[in-house]
Formats: structure tokens, sequence, C-alpha cells
């Protein structure tokens, strides 16, 4: 029997968001607190969860936005009542009225006139006009065939037609019935394991945003240092590239940061005079799990002087993770000079943008996070989420891991001797 369109919608959503996120079913249900098989067949369209809970939590594991997620459970809502409706018992059919068998039915009286007619006399013997007629009737008795005068005219027998009464009883029930779960079919109820789809938040509307935001994710501190988790021995790990090219060599080797990853948020505004506020920036952390046990391998060998300026520092080991602004250092010159942290809110237009750098560190966990920007103008608020490329950031703890360096020498990555001070 071929799914129902609604519930074959919903299952392709699921699995997009599955194959986006790379890992397994039993990884991912690990997460979800559901088995491997349960997912599985959530995303093959054999199940709809009766709760939006557990999809939301995987649609936030894997990166989704909010627009992702808001069409999501509406896909969920419409795959949920094509899931009550076919768990509802089918109707049984009621029969016409007209046509209803009768179970015990009773003689019809025929349609001519029931009263019988006399018989037309026949050929015989002449009668013997001394003897008494024994067929002849008394005199002195009444006639049978003749009508009361004094009593009223006895109706005539009608033929039966149609059912019984109880039986029309019957059948007006049952159309009852089947209207009350026709309404209910159509307008379902709902209870407190599937909620209802969320209203559009003040902010969280159709129209565009007042401003655009860019990100950079492959960065390194100073322009220079940074640490890679691989999952490579050193003779299949190319050399460092520059840090223009890191993007497309940690693609290239499914490379993840190692004890810090730093994101720079670009927020520029519309329009010249109408500013924009970002009130708050927040961290949230999907997933937590034992730091990759993976080869560490460092982009620099010592940097020289450069500039940190005021960013964001997030410490992914925290229960609750805050970005808090610390200052920067401008240590480019003869003289090391600091560069005050500036808290929110800041204010943004198309003329004066504002550049936002995020350093989230770890030295327990392989973490999975994101960020979301508040913000406010011309009388709407809402909140941005920060993804990489739709899916979390991740930055995993390096400590214990062996450390390589490059040696351009030699042309090949050699131990370094400070490998158990990384993470």
């Amino acid at each position: 029997m071929p799914k129902d369109a609604a519930v074959e919608e919903f299952a392709g959503l699921v699995r997009a968001l599955k194959a986006r996120d790379g890992r397994s079913y039993e990884a991912l249900g690990r997460r979800l607190s559901v088995s491997a098989s349960t997912l599985h067949r959530y995303c093959s369209g054999a199940t709809v969860p009766e709760e939006f809970a557990v999809v939301d939590r995987l649609a936030l594991l894997c990166g989704a936005d909010e627009e992702e997620r808001r069409a999501l459970e509406a896909a969920w809502t419409e795959a949920d009542r094509a899931r009550r409706r076919a768990a509802s018992p089918a109707p049984t059919p009621v029969p016409a009225v007209s046509a209803a068998p009768e179970s015990n039915p009773e003689p019809s009286a025929p349609e001519s006139n029931p009263e019988p007619s006399a018989p037309e006399p026949g050929p015989g013997p002449a009668p013997d006009p001394t003897a008494p007629d024994p067929s002849a009737p008394d005199p002195s008795a009444p006639d049978p065939s003749a009508p009361d005068p004094s009593a009223p005219e006895a109706p005539r027998a009608r033929p039966r037609r149609g059912a019984p009464a109880p039986l029309l009883v019957a059948a007006a029930v049952a159309l009852v019935v089947l209207a009350l779960a026709a309404a209910l079919l159509g307008h379902p109820t709902r209870t407190a394991s599937a909620p209802a789809p969320a209203s559009t938040a003040p902010g969280r509307t159709a129209a565009p945003l007042p401003f655009t935001w860019s990100i950079g994710s492959q960065l390194w501190e100073g322009g220079c240092g940074h640490t890679y988790l691989v999952d490579r021995a050193p003779r299949a790990v190319a050399p460092p590239p520059v840090a223009a090219d890191s993007g497309a060599w940690a693609g290239t080797h499914g490379a993840v940061h190692g004890g810090e990853a730093l994101v720079r948020i670009t927020v520029q505004g519309r329009s010249p005079s109408d500013a924009v506020v970002l009130h708050a920036l927040h961290v949230r952390v999907v997933d937590r799990a034992a730091p990759l046990p993976w080869n560490a391998y460092r982009m620099d060998n010592g940097c020289g002087g450069a500039i940190t300026p005021r960013h964001f520092a997030v410490d992914l080991d925290r229960p609750r993770p805050l970005a808090r602004p610390v200052d920067g250092l401008d240590a480019s010159g003869a003289e090391v000079r600091k560069i005050p942290a500036v808290s929110f809110p800041y204010k943004v237009t198309s003329s004066d943008p504002e550049e936002l750098l995020v350093s989230a560190r770890t030295a327990g966990c392989d973490c999975r996070w994101y960020l979301e920007l508040e913000w406010s103008a011309g009388g709407r608020t809402g909140t941005v989420r920060i993804t990489d490329g739709g899916k979390p950031f991740r930055t995993s703890g390096t400590r214990g891991r062996p450390a390589y360096v490059h040696d351009s020498a030699e042309g090949r990555w050699i131990t370094d001797s400070d490998s158990g001070q990384t993470g």
C-alpha cells in the first residue's frame, strides 16, 4: 500500500537532516534516546513519532535553523493527522433505508381491494322450492359482509413499505455517529503528546531581516596558530596550508577544530540611517561526547606578533557556556597594547558594520554548538541562529593526543615535544 503523501514528505525532511549530520542511526539514536531501528522507521516513513519533541531535538542536533524547524513541525503535524486517520477504525457502511431487508417480514396485503368478491353462479340442477337451501343465509342473522352503519369504516390494509421502526432508529443513530466521526477527523483534537504548531513569535516573521550577516569558521589565532584533529596517520596528511586555504584543507581531511575554534561574525545593516541593535549573543551546545581519539596537527611552529582584536571567550566545558567579552591585544609593534573589551548592545547600519569574534575552547568534550544573536529594529525583535553552513560548529579537546608539527626542511610531520600540553 503506498504511503500517505504527508507521511512521505515528513520522512523526506527527516532523512535530509540525518544525511546532513552524517552520523549513523545508532550514534544519532543514542543522542535522541531512541533506538537505531526507531530512527530508521522515522526516516523511511514506516512510523510517525507521537511527539514532535524528538524530531525537534534531531533538528537542533543537525543544525537546522528556525525556518527549517517550523517547516519540519508543519510537516509532522500533517503526518501525525494521517497517522491518526490510519489508526481510527473504518466506519461500518449503513445500507440504504429503502433497501434494508426485514428480519421477520410480514405478509403484505395485495394491491387490489382486500374485500372478496361474490362467486359467480354456475349451472346446476334446479333447487327444490320447498326444501330449505343450506347455503342460504339465515334471514334473521346479520350480514357479515354488510357494513355496520353505527361503526366507523375500518381503514383498508396498505402494502408494507420500507424498514420497521427499530431499524429506522438504528440507521438514524449510525448517521449521527458518522457525521461526528467526520467532524473529528477533519478537525482532530490535540493532546499533551502532540504539541500544536508554534505560533510566529514577534520578529520571526516572513519579512526579510533588516541586516545581513556572514561568518568565517576556519580562522587561526594571529593568522598562523591553530590545531586540527585528523583521523589519519602523519604520512597521509598533507602539509599545512596557508590560512586562506584552511577551509579546503580541513574539508579534504575531515578535520575538526582541536582545543579551540574561532568564529568571526560580520553584521551589517541594510539602511544607512535605520540602526539595528544587537542585544546579546547566546551559546547553545546541542551535543557532548568524549574527545576524539585522533591525532592533533598544529598549523604553526611558532608565530610572530599579531593583532588579537576584542572578542568573546566561550568555555564549552561549562554546563551553560556564556559568550564573555574579553580584551584584545595588539602585539604587532614594539610593545603590546591592550584593546579594551566592549559588551552588548551594539548598533549597526549599512555604513557602520560590526565584527564579532568568538573563541570557543574545550578540553573535555567533543562539542557541537551554535550561536543565537538577539536583535531589534523598527519595532521588530528576533533571534538569528548562527551555524556553520547549516551544521553546528564542532570543537574537540586534544589533551593527551599525539601531536605533530610540520618540518618544512624534511617535508614531513614530526612529533611535537609539547604534545602533552595541547587542549
